[in-house]
């Protein structure tokens, strides 16, 4: 089967982290694997290292009918039999270009759990007859795409999944304690998010703030990324006084291994995640997770996996009381820890994902 995977912006977020799984996985095995992509990035060179046949195809706006054109076109070119896209602009893009070319299929995985406003509502609906198969990657995402007008016996849930061999070892592989000049006996908790406003990096930073007077037990917290809040939340943590001891910007990293295995805890702030990629990754290297109830964490997060702690986003409070008791309930903090590698292993493994999505693929092609 050739599968054209078609996304807007080809960057590095968790969006161009599942489509490059994908591709690592499925291609060579069940699919012969292709790109398409508006403006290029970080994922493009991925994808051509691998040997993906990638092409640019512009795409102005959702109803972009020569947008639509040339992706047929392409899809003619190259042979395809089903695009799978991420974004609402791409996705419509690819149900415009079944009309040029009605032999493809087309599979869409939404990456958020997001209202639409009336108008992107009855556009969906009108839509939805070219829809042939749809992935939610959360349930909360599911309830929210029926709410925003597509079919519902068309979308399945599908976590997103790790391959837990990937993120295996200990803290003897990380260097990254040695490059900051953190000790071995600090306690590290780790967040890797985007700067960007729903990342809630301002109350996580006050968070900490409250955490330093309500706790005597050494911490760091390393704040990994880049995006255009940077620079205010480092002037935010320094008006409030946090030091390089307590609080390390570090920029944006490719070795997210070398961090995770650093870390003795994996924090997420977010206001809005589906089903966060950092998240599930921290846990198969063995972190327990402090996450917001938000989206999709309460999948990943809850009293059967037992692997970390749901908590409200915006409340300093409760992120902080959180953190303090991670930080002193040893106990309980490898109790979570082992909940995390099980958790992984049942439910976010990589090898049934790619089952259950090609299984879609199937369900698409036989419409």
């Amino acid at each position: 089967m050739k599968v054209l995977y078609l996304l807007n912006y080809a960057g590095k977020a968790g969006t161009e982290r599942y489509v490059e799984t994908l591709v690592r996985y499925l291609n060579h095995t069940r699919v012969e694997a292709y790109f398409a992509y508006n403006e290029g990035g970080l994922l493009v060179e991925r994808l051509k290292a691998m040997g993906v046949p990638c092409r640019r195809v512009e795409m102005r706006r959702r109803f972009d009918f020569k947008a639509a054109r040339e992706l047929a076109d392409l899809c003619k070119e190259w042979d395809i039999d089903l695009v799978h896209c991420h974004y609402l602009r791409e996705h419509y893009t690819a149900l415009l270009a079944k009309q040029y070319y009605p032999r493809i299929r087309v599979v869409y995985t939404n990456h958020f759990v997001l209202a639409n406003n009336a108008v992107t509502r009855m556009s969906n609906r009108w839509m939805d007859k070219r829809q042939d198969q749809m992935i939610a990657v959360c349930n909360k995402g599911r309830e929210q795409l029926i709410a925003n007008g597509w079919s519902g016996d068309r979308i399945h849930v599908i976590f997103n999944s790790v391959d837990p061999a990937v993120w295996a070892g200990d803290r003897s592989s990380s260097t990254l304690r040695q490059e900051l000049g953190i000790p071995e006996d600090r306690f590290v908790m780790l967040c890797a998010s985007r700067f960007a406003e729903d990342k809630g990096h301002k109350y996580l930073i006050d968070s900490v703030k409250r955490l330093t007077q309500i706790t005597d037990v050494p911490f760091t917290l390393v704040l990994a990324g880049d995006g255009p809040l940077l620079e205010e939340t480092k002037a935010h943590a320094e008006a409030l006084g946090l030091t390089e001891e307590q609080v390390r910007f570090i920029g944006f990293r490719k070795d997210i291994k070398n961090l995770y295995k650093a870390s003795d805890l994996y924090v997420n702030s977010s206001q809005h995640e589906a089903l966060s990629y950092l998240i599930i990754e921290a846990m198969a290297a063995g972190l327990p997770v402090i996450a917001t109830d938000m989206g999709g964490n309460s999948d990943i997060v809850n009293d059967e996996a037992g692997c970390g702690l749901l908590v409200t986003y915006d409340d300093p409070v409760s992120m902080s009381d959180a953190m303090k008791r991670m930080l002193e309930e040893p106990e309980f903090l490898a109790q979570c820890r082992q909940g995390a590698l099980r958790t992984i292993d049942e439910k976010f493994e990589i090898h049934k994902w790619m089952d259950k999505t090609f299984s879609v693929y199937e369900a698409a092609m036989a419409r």
